[in-house]
């Protein structure tokens, strides 16, 4: 085996093995829609970012710091004015978010499935535990992974801990998902590759440039092209790895 093999790959979960984003955006629309004699809908929208980016800091990632950020927003709008139905509507949108059925995107399973043999297969994903823990069991997936990872955070260091940890260091590890920000520029940063895999509704916050003049860099349309990606980067022997992975 080439000692630049592949030997571990690492998934995101959400938005890249199933549904999330969609939900947030139908939540979305409903919290306007309560806020609507306060402004227009994009302005309303634009306050709701605005306080989800600085408690990141504070609640993390996940519904439960975007139902505090709701309702905080809601509180700013009406300056102080709103009234408790539109709270109490506010936390029954967060907790349907939290007992949402899971709807897993197409070639998912297919994709784990005929790495599995091969490959350590790892899920790292963020955000609330309870929330994460529970879409993995009702994904009918968690059975297919060597090592589940939730974390608060995705860095460079995270990806070199885990895939030092589960498997042959970052180096010899493939990370795939649909963020750029979280998934795709933290593991080529630690050494690992990186696969990208769009998702149409991706969270603003995770937008940054996809790094196209990395040799670790991949893109593919969706999940269904990834056997075939990581078997032409085995037959190619990873010529294109560079010897400093470094973005």
């Amino acid at each position: 085996m080439s000692d630049h093999a592949i030997t571990a790959i690492g998934f995101d979960a959400d938005d890249t093995l199933w549904q999330n984003e969609h939900f947030y955006r139908l939540t979305e629309q409903r919290f306007t829609a309560l806020l609507e004699a306060h402004g227009d809908e994009e302005v309303i929208s634009s306050r709701l970012l605005a306080a989800e980016t600085r408690n990141l800091a504070l609640y993390g990632f996940g519904i439960k710091g975007f139902t505090l950020s709701m309702i905080e927003t809601a509180i700013e709008v009406t300056e102080g004015r709103v009234d408790a139905s539109v709270i109490r509507e506010i936390l029954a949108a967060g907790r349907e978010l939290l007992t949402h059925p899971v709807e897993t995107l197409p070639h998912a399973r297919d994709a784990i499935e005929r790495l599995s043999g091969s490959h350590r297969i790892i899920l790292i994903t963020k955000g609330d535990l309870f929330d994460q823990e529970r879409k993995l069991a009702q994904s009918g997936l968690g059975d297919l992974f060597d090592a589940v990872e939730i974390v608060s955070d995705k860095t460079a260091d995270t990806y070199r801990r885990i895939f030092a940890r589960h498997a042959d260091g970052p180096e010899r590890a493939l990370m795939v998902g649909n963020s750029l920000k979280s998934d795709i520029a933290p593991a080529i940063g630690a050494g690992a590759w990186g696969v990208y895999v769009p998702h149409p509704l991706t969270w603003s916050f995770e937008h940054v440039e996809p790094p196209v003049g990395n040799p670790r860099f991949r893109q593919i349309e969706d999940l269904g092209a990834l056997p075939d990606l990581v078997r032409a980067l085995a037959r190619d022997g990873l010529h294109s790895a560079a010897t400093d992975p470094s973005p």
